[in-house]
């Protein structure tokens, strides 16, 4: 096709949406935020041991390479001139954990997500070194609690388990990332000159960096014993990191020489593309998991209620860090593919919308999904998933109500947390995520959060976010983010339609359920098994007296019986 029969829409600019599902490539127009094609390729999820899980780096490369192929030649049948791709933006999933070795590229391990809870052991002792075990003890240099969630505790857990990277280490070979930084690297020429870089929304999930200074935090990185020379260069959510290069073995170099310009964790690139540049303005992401972020500005303000202090970005070099209050929920859309894949109780996450309006109630059936603990505002390792209330009139229906509804209780929660430490009452949700398609979800959202729920027309916000960032940087200069300039957003409303008083009736027995679920797990499992009776001493006690006692009755009742017969052969 001659260049002069392509269609002209002006600068365009790309966004790598790499999540804990899926990997997508998109392509936006910079003028209009239209979104003109897209590629996605669904991550395989590992589980090697219970509460484990990894996914493969390598594997996660490739569908970012596939993506952007595919998506340029949808392009290309569009008769849209790939050469107008001025600006490569990256979102991905946080805190999940990456250690490659720089001199062959080759990952040194799998990739331990952000949902891994191998790590209880580590944090309970590390706590043993905080005075009072507390968990919060850095929340004001890094606004998280000690959890298995951030990556400073998954690195540390690969420090002490696997030969290879301590290897690595001090041969001076390894690096250190979170998703962005191993495909930044990659992406830019891996072993031969890539750039390793993390930008301060992603850098704020490890609990190695203080939010204050913007720097890693030389005690902190003491405190988990992190060698700080493996740790990449913190950047802004907006400049020009390195340029695309051609990747041979992938047969991948159709975006060669263009600039990665943009990078956000998910929920900030989220935050963003909703334009909630305000404070006060928040949004909710439904993903595997589910993230409510309100905008605090540029001050950092610490939650009373469970919630987290995060970056939500700093876009530009110069310009200021803008700040937000997070509420975290491990399992949102994670619970439809459990329902899918462990229950097969559907063949397509799709169905589980239309069980649940079939049954139009979950009669009474409450579903927690704390299959990695509970996060926000709780913050619970030991809680475990449940469902309650069952009957024998219960049907798959009744439970797919009961997950999605789930998945409301959880932003319920969060909700009332942002409320009580902003003062101020959010009067209407802004969401966006796969799981705002489901229609039947988004009302219940409503429902149970008595306020309105608004949707954009289109939900591609975490994509937009990151291609915003990318076109908007200094030296590519085509995406404006003046408030003037930004795009008027077409939405999708939803109004509660049932009265106060039944959702505060439902969301009380959901409380009750949460209860039930706490306290099921300890990092502690009996030494080799031991099952001794010695191991409680108040149990054992107990049963050995009760042996004495038997084996007392069993003596005097012998007696007894041969004195019986003494007396009857004396008569």
């Amino acid at each position: 096709m001659a260049a002069s029969d392509r269609m002209v829409l002006g600068p365009l600019v790309g966004a790598i949406d790499q999540g804990t599902s899926s990997t997508r490539f998109l392509v936006f127009n910079a003028k209009t935020a239209e979104l003109l094609s897209h590629h996605q390729v669904e991550i395989q999820q590992k589980f090697p041991k219970e509460g484990w899980v990894e996914q493969d780096p390598k594997e996660i490369l490739k569908s970012v390479h596939e993506c952007v192929e595919r998506t340029c030649e949808k392009l290309q049948q569009l008769n849209i001139d790939i050469t107008n791709i001025k600006a490569i933006g990256v979102s991905n999933q946080r805190e999940t954990t990456v250690v490659w070795d720089k001199t062959t590229g080759e990952p040194l391990y799998n990739a331990i997500v952000w949902l891994d809870l191998r790590t209880q052991s580590t944090v309970e002792r590390l706590l043993k070194r905080i005075p009072g075990k507390n968990k919060a003890f850095f929340k004001f240099r890094t606004g998280l609690p000690l959890s298995t969630y951030f990556s400073a505790v998954k690195l540390r857990w690969l420090l002490d388990n696997v030969e290879e990277i301590r290897q690595a280490v001090d041969d001076g070979r390894a690096m250190f990332g979170t998703i962005d930084s191993w495909l930044i690297w990659s992406l830019t020429g891996g072993k031969n000159g890539g750039v390793h870089c993390t930008d301060v929304t992603n850098a704020s999930r490890t609990m190695l960096f203080n939010i204050h200074s913007l720097e890693w935090d030389p005690e902190l990185c003491q405190f988990f014993d992190i060698p700080m020379e493996i740790l990449p260069k913190v950047r802004s959510s907006s400049e020009i990191y390195g340029l695309m290069k051609i990747c041979p073995s992938l047969k991948s170099g159709a975006l060669t020489g263009v600039p990665i310009s943009g990078c956000l964790g998910d929920q900030s690139a989220a935050l963003v593309g909703q334009m909630c540049f305000q404070d006060g303005q928040a949004k909710n992401t439904y993903g595997t998991g589910c993230f409510l972020l309100c905008n605090t500005g540029q001050k950092s303000v610490f939650s009373e209620h469970g919630l987290l202090t995060t970056i939500a970005y700093k876009l530009g070099r110069d310009k200021p860090v803008c700040y937000a209050l997070e509420g975290s929920v491990a399992i949102a859309g994670a619970v439809v593919r459990w329902l899918r894949d462990n229950l097969g109780i559907v063949k397509t996450s799709q169905e589980v919308e239309k069980l649940a309006a079939e049954a139009g109630t979950s009669y009474g059936c409450y579903f927690v999904p704390a299959f990695s603990g509970l996060y926000a505002p709780y913050w619970e390792p030991s809680a475990r998933g449940i469902i309650c209330g069952l009957t024998q009139f219960t049907n798959k229906n009744h439970i797919a109500f009961a997950a999605l509804e789930a998945v409301c209780f959880q932003t319920r929660e969060i909700l009332d947390a942002i409320n009580k430490d902003c003062g101020i009452p959010l009067n209407q949700l802004q969401v966006d995520g796969g799981m705002t398609n489901n229609k039947v979800l988004m009302q219940l959202q409503s429902d149970i959060l008595c306020i309105p729920v608004v949707k954009p027309s289109m939900p591609e916000t975490t994509a937009l976010g990151a291609a915003m960032a990318a076109g908007a940087a200094e030296g590519v200069g085509i995406w404006s983010l003046n408030p003037g300039d930004l795009t008027a957003v077409t939405c999708e409303r939803f109004e509660p339609q049932i009265n106060p008083e039944e959702s505060e009736f439902r969301y009380a027995r959901w409380k009750k359920a949460v209860m039930k679920s706490m306290g099921w797990e300890t990092s502690e499992a009996p030494s080799n098994g031991d099952t001794s009776i010695f191991c409680s001493l108040p149990l054992g006690f107990f049963i050995m007296s009760s042996m004495i006692m038997l084996i007392g009755a069993k003596y005097v009742s012998v007696i007894s019986i041969v004195g019986l017969r003494t007396e009857s052969t004396e008569d």
